[in-house]
C-alpha cells in the first residue's frame, strides 16, 4: 500500500515539479502541449487517487456537547449502542448494521471473535444483551417472560464478568466512562430480572403464595407456571427461572414490622415526586428498589405503657388478667416502606466459568447500614436511595385528609398517637423524634426528613422517629398519651434502657407539636394539678373515685433520654388568633368523640360526662380542644408556659417572621407573635423571614442540620449535661 501511494504522488505532482527543467528555447514551442497536458492531469486526478488506494481524511468540527455526547451515549441514554461497542464491533468485523439493532447471531459471533482483549468484550456484550432485553415484546408477558429474564440475566453476568474478571480491577478504571456504564447496564439489568421474577400477574401466585412458590417461573404448555423452591444438598433455597438457578441469600435482609416477603417491589428509578425538592443517592453497585409491605402495627401492651412510668404493680393472675384485657390499638410501627439494594453474584472463580454458569446467589442489603461491600476481591460502593421509600409512603398515606378527619371528629380518622420509625431500630442511633402541628401529620416534616436523610453524617448516626396524633385532643390528654407511647416503644426495644439509642434524644415539635415537646420536657410540680382543681370545680368524692395513676395527667417529670429540643414556630404563650371571631369558629367546629377520650384518658372522659358541681351549677362541664389550649387567654397554655424545662435539656428556637419590615417583638408569622415563640435561655435563636410553615424553609432546615451536627459532636465529646 505504501508502495502505491508513492507512485501515485509522483504521478500527480511529477510534470508540475519537473517544469523547471525544460530547457528555454523550447518553452514557446511546447507551451501549448504542456496545458494541454496539465489539463488532462487535473482531470484525471481524482480517479487516479482513486484507483491508486490513496487514503483521504476529512476533518469535521465537534462541539464540546456532541463530544460528550459520544463519548458517553450508549443504550440505555439514547437508546443506540455506545461509540465504544460499535468500535468493538468493527475490530471484530462484524456488520455494524446489523449488530446496531438486536441480533442475537451478531451476540454470537461478537462471543466467538478473535482478536479483542476481554474487556472490551465483555462490555459490548452486556450492552448488546441489554438492547436484546429491551427488544424482546412486552406485550405477550406470559410467553416471553421467561426469555426477557434470560436476558436480563445474560446482561448482568456479562457485566459483571467486565467489572471484576477482566484483567483490571474496578479500581483500576475508576476514571473510564466505561466502566461506569457498565456497571449501570448492571444494576439495570439485576434491577429488571428481579422486578420479572417478582411479578404476580398473567398467572403468578400472589403474595401469601409467593413465599412458598418462591415467585420462580417456568413456562409449561405455552402457559407460565410457577416452580416451586426447592432445596439443595445443603438445605439452600433455589429458585429456577428457565435455565437459571438463583439461589436468595436472605441473612441480613430485614424487612419492616417483621414481614417475611413484601407486597411489591418497586424500581426505585422509576419514581419522581412533587413536593419533594431533592431526591438523595448514593452511587454505587446494585438495583435500587423500594419493599412495600402491609402497614402492621405492633401493639403495645397497656401493661407495658403503664410500668414505662413504674405505674403498675400487680402480680400473679392479677397481672396475667389485666395483661389478656387491657390491650390495646397499635402504637408503633415501621414505616412500610424501605429501600433496598439487590445484588447478583453469578458463580465462577475465572472468567470462563462465570460465562459458563447458570448459578447466582441474589443478595439484599440495606443502604442505610452497608456503605461498602466486597465483591470478588474488591471493595464497592454499595449503590442506595434514601428518598424513594419515604417518598413513597406519604404520597399513599393519605395524611392530608386523615387529619382533617380527625382535627373535626368527622368520619374515620385517628384515634390515637401513632410512632412511626422511619428506619428499622437500630440501638446505636440517636433518635430525632419530631411532632407535628395542628391538623397536620408526619407530611409536615417531609422535607426536613429528606434533608436530614440527604446528609451522608447525620444518616449513619440518627435514626428519625415521627409521632402521628390527633390533633382534636387537648394539649394535656396529648401529651400524656405521646409520653405514654415513645416510653412503651422504648421499654419494647430496649427494656433495660442501656442502648445508645434510649439516651441523647433530640425532639423537635413545629406549632402545636413545639408546646407539646415543651410539655414532654418540663416537671409539673403541682401546678397543672392547682389548675385542674381550679378549673374543673368537681366534688371531692368523684375526684376520690378516679384512679390515683390517673392524676400522672397532671403530675408529670420530664421525658427521660432527651438532652435538646428544637422548637420551631410554637406558641408557648399562645396566639390572639386562635381566640378571635375565626378562631372561635372553628374551633366550635371541633368535637372531640368520648370513646377517643376514653382511650387516652379516664379522668378527660369522666369530665366529659359530668356537671358543674357547684351550688347552683347546672351545665356540663365544657372540656377545650386543642385549638382553645392554643389561645392566648387560654388558662392551661398560661399555666404551661411558666413551667420550667429540665436542666438538663438544651434547646433552640426557630421563629419565623412574616414581615421583614416590622420590628422583631412585634412581629408574628401570620398565626404566631414572636414573644410567643421566643423563650429564654435558649442555645440559640434563629429567625426566618418566613410564613408559619416555616420548617420547610430551606434557612430553617440549614440550621436545624446545623443544631444536630453540633448535638453530634457534643455527645461524642460528653459535653451534655447527665
Amino acid at each position: 500500500m505504501m508502495h502505491r501511494n508513492k507512485r501515485c504522488e509522483a504521478k500527480s505532482f511529477g510534470p508540475l515539479q519537473e517544469k523547471g527543467d525544460v530547457p528555454k528555447q523550447a518553452r514557446p514551442r511546447t507551451l501549448g502541449r504542456h496545458v494541454s497536458t496539465l489539463r488532462r492531469a487535473l482531470f484525471t486526478l481524482p480517479f487516479g487517487l482513486l484507483l491508486a488506494g490513496c487514503a483521504m481524511v476529512q476533518v469535521k468540527p465537534l462541539s464540546t456537547s456532541d463530544y460528550i455526547a459520544m463519548r458517553r451515549g450508549d443504550i440505555l441514554s439514547t437508546g443506540e449502542i455506545s461509540a465504544s461497542a460499535r468500535e468493538t464491533v468493527r475490530v471484530a468485523a462484524l456488520d455494524e448494521g446489523a449488530c446496531a439493532k438486536s441480533s442475537p447471531r451478531c451476540l454470537h459471533a461478537l462471543s466467538d471473535a478473535t482478536g479483542i482483549d476481554e474487556e472490551r468484550r465483555m462490555a459490548a456484550l452486556a450492552e448488546l444483551w441489554l438492547q436484546q432485553a429491551q427488544a424482546i415484546p412486552v406485550r405477550d408477558a406470559v410467553e416471553n417472560l421467561e426469555a426477557r429474564i434470560d436476558a436480563w440475566l445474560e446482561t448482568a453476568r456479562h457485566a459483571y464478568a467486565y467489572l471484576f474478571f477482566t484483567a483490571r480491577k474496578p479500581g483500576e478504571r475508576a476514571f473510564e466512562d466505561r466502566q461506569t456504564q457498565v456497571r449501570d447496564y448492571y444494576n439495570y439489568a439485576v434491577l429488571q430480572a428481579t422486578t420479572l421474577m417478582f411479578e404476580r400477574r398473567n398467572g403468578a401466585v400472589d403474595a401469601s403464595a409467593a413465599s412458598r412458590a418462591n415467585l420462580a417461573r417456568s413456562r409449561e404448555g405455552g402457559k407460565l407456571s410457577v416452580s416451586p423452591a426447592r432445596t439443595d444438598a445443603k438445605g439452600s433455597l433455589t429458585l429456577r427461572v428457565g435455565k437459571w438457578r438463583i439461589r436468595p441469600e436472605l441473612t441480613d435482609a430485614r424487612l419492616p414490622n417483621g414481614a417475611t416477603l413484601p407486597l411489591e417491589l418497586i424500581p426505585a428509578s422509576s419514581l419522581s415526586f412533587a413536593g419533594l425538592r431533592n431526591v438523595y443517592q448514593r452511587d454505587g453497585f446494585g438495583a435500587e428498589l423500594v419493599s412495600v409491605v402491609a402497614d402492621k402495627r405492633t401493639a403495645i401492651d397497656q401493661t407495658d405503657k403503664q410500668q414505662a412510668v413504674g405505674e403498675v404493680n400487680l402480680d400473679g393472675a392479677a397481672a396475667a388478667k389485666q395483661n389478656k384485657s387491657s390491650r390495646i390499638a397499635p402504637q408503633y410501627s415501621e414505616v412500610p416502606y424501605s429501600s433496598m439494594t439487590l445484588l447478583l453474584h453469578f458463580e465462577g472463580e475465572n472468567l470462563g466459568q462465570v460465562l459458563s454458569t447458570h448459578d447466582a446467589s441474589l443478595t439484599v442489603h440495606d443502604p442505610y447500614r452497608e456503605s461498602h461491600l466486597m465483591v470478588q476481591g474488591s471493595r464497592v460502593p454499595l449503590a442506595g436511595n434514601f428518598t424513594a421509600g419515604y417518598g413513597l409512603w406519604l404520597a399513599r398515606s393519605d395524611f392530608a385528609r386523615e387529619s382533617l378527619r380527625t382535627l373535626l371528629g368527622r368520619g374515620p380518622g385517628l384515634g390515637q398517637p401513632h410512632l412511626y420509625l422511619m428506619q428499622p431500630y437500630d440501638p446505636n442511633r440517636r433518635i430525632l423524634l419530631m411532632l407535628h402541628g395542628l391538623a397536620s401529620s408526619p407530611e409536615a416534616w417531609v422535607n426536613v426528613a429528606n434533608e436530614i436523610l440527604g446528609d451522608e453524617t447525620l444518616r449513619r448516626n440518627y435514626q428519625v422517629w415521627q409521632m402521628y396524633y390527633p390533633t382534636n385532643m387537648p394539649l394535656a390528654a396529648n401529651r400524656t398519651s405521646i409520653y405514654y407511647t415513645v416510653m412503651g416503644a422504648l421499654r419494647h426495644f430496649d427494656p433495660e434502657g442501656v442502648a445508645p439509642a434510649s439516651r441523647d434524644i433530640v425532639l423537635i415539635g413545629h406549632s402545636m407539636g413545639g408546646v407539646l415537646a415543651r410539655l414532654l420536657l418540663s416537671s409539673s410540680g403541682d401546678r397543672i394539678w392547682q389548675w385542674f382543681e381550679s378549673t374543673y370545680p368537681v366534688s371531692a368524692e368523684r375526684v376520690a373515685k378516679l384512679p390515683v395513676r390517673r392524676r400522672a395527667t397532671f403530675y408529670f417529670e420530664p421525658m427521660p433520654g432527651v438532652n435538646r429540643a428544637i422548637f420551631i414556630a410554637a406558641p408557648h404563650r399562645g396566639t390572639d388568633i386562635a381566640a378571635g371571631r375565626l378562631g372561635r369558629w372553628f374551633a366550635s367546629l371541633i368535637s372531640i368523640p368520648l370513646t377517643l377520650l376514653a382511650n387516652v384518658d379516664d379522668m378527660a372522659s369522666a369530665l366529659a360526662r359530668g356537671k358543674d358541681e357547684r351550688p347552683g351549677a347546672s351545665k356540663p362541664l365544657h372540656i377545650p380542644n386543642s385549638i382553645e389550649n392554643l389561645s392566648a387567654t387560654d388558662s392551661f397554655v398560661q399555666v404551661a408556659a411558666e413551667l420550667q424545662i429540665s436542666p438538663r435539656v438544651m434547646y433552640h428556637s426557630i421563629i419565623a417572621k412574616a414581615d421583614p419590615n416590622t420590628p422583631l417583638e412585634d412581629s408574628d408569622d401570620g398565626l404566631v407573635p414572636y414573644l410567643s415563640a421566643h423563650l429564654d435561655g435558649a442555645q440559640s435563636e434563629a429567625v426566618v423571614i418566613s410564613g408559619h410553615s416555616v420548617q420547610e424553609n430551606g434557612h430553617a432546615i440549614l440550621e436545624i442540620r446545623r443544631i444536630l451536627h453540633e448535638h453530634l459532636k457534643a455527645t461524642r465529646q460528653g459535653d451534655l449535661a447527665p
